[in-house]
């Protein structure tokens, strides 16, 4: 009797889904590039002044060649776990993006990220810029992009949702990060990142944001990134400077629920 299917072998393309998931991704990225078009004509800014970069957590490596085929060069990721193997499947595929590592990074995973990511959001302290520098000394052949995320939350458990710090920790303090991610040889301070809080009004947490971030490009002039902004408050963000947005749902639907 013939062996019936392998459930683990790849299934054939249906040309007919796949035309019609792209034609779904085409028309969420069209609205969310009005969004961030008008959300630049109303702050007086440059429409190419904002960078969109299509945040593809829970999403197939499939998903990423349908943005790649519609001009989005810009792909961010959060779990390391999920964004090496996607990124070596889209490799495989054909041409691809820029790849931003913005969610929080166990300073373990700094040897896988540093082979696939072009830019890393989330340096939040003094011993993760080190192990990115020495991975990134070790494993690339350029400087690793990177921007410092920075702690918008107040009191006490500012730092619970991932981002350096006003004050002198000597591993979490603002300050102390951004000299030791300028002061690396395999790393390249390019700006700020942050999330707005919980509970706050995001314009307020991002004009608090723009000053700062103000402040550290009078010290490092080639901070000048600003990576702030998401689905629910990018104009906010592009109000207030942001030059990268991170936008996922808005672009590519409902996220599947994680198994």
């Amino acid at each position: 009797m013939p062996a019936g299917p392998d459930p683990a072998a790849p299934r054939r393309a249906d040309p007919d889904r796949s035309a019609a998931r792209r034609a779904e991704i085409a028309a969420g990225l069209a609205a969310v590039r009005a969004r961030v078009a008008a959300a630049a004509a109303a702050a007086g800014r440059a429409a190419d002044a904002v960078t969109l970069v299509v945040v593809t957590k829970t999403y197939p490596a499939a998903d990423v060649g349908h943005l790649v085929a519609l001009g989005v060069t810009e792909v961010g990721e959060n779990r390391d776990q999920e964004a090496a193997p996607k990124a070596a499947a889209v490799a495989a595929a054909g041409p691809a993006p820029r790849w931003h590592f913005i969610g929080q990074l166990q300073r373990n995973k700094a040897a896988s990220v540093v082979t696939y990511a072009d830019a890393v959001h989330s340096v939040d302290s003094v011993r993760l810029a080190g192990a990115l520098a020495g991975a990134a000394a070790r494993l690339r052949p350029a400087p690793l992009d990177v921007l410092v995320q920075v702690s918008l939350d107040a009191g006490p458990d500012a730092a619970a949702r991932g981002g350096a710090v006003s004050g002198d920790d000597p591993d979490t303090g603002l300050d102390r990060v951004l000299a030791a991610v300028a002061g690396a040889g395999a790393l390249r301070l390019r700006g700020l990142m942050a999330v707005a809080p919980l509970g706050e009004r995001p314009a307020a947490a991002f004009d608090r944001l723009q000053h700062l971030a103000a402040r550290v490009r009078a010290a490092y002039p080639q901070a000048a990134l600003l990576s702030a902004g998401m689905s629910g408050d990018l104009e906010e963000a592009v109000a207030c400077g942001a030059t990268h947005v991170r936008v996922g749902s808005a672009v590519l639907g409902k996220r599947a629920t994680p198994g």
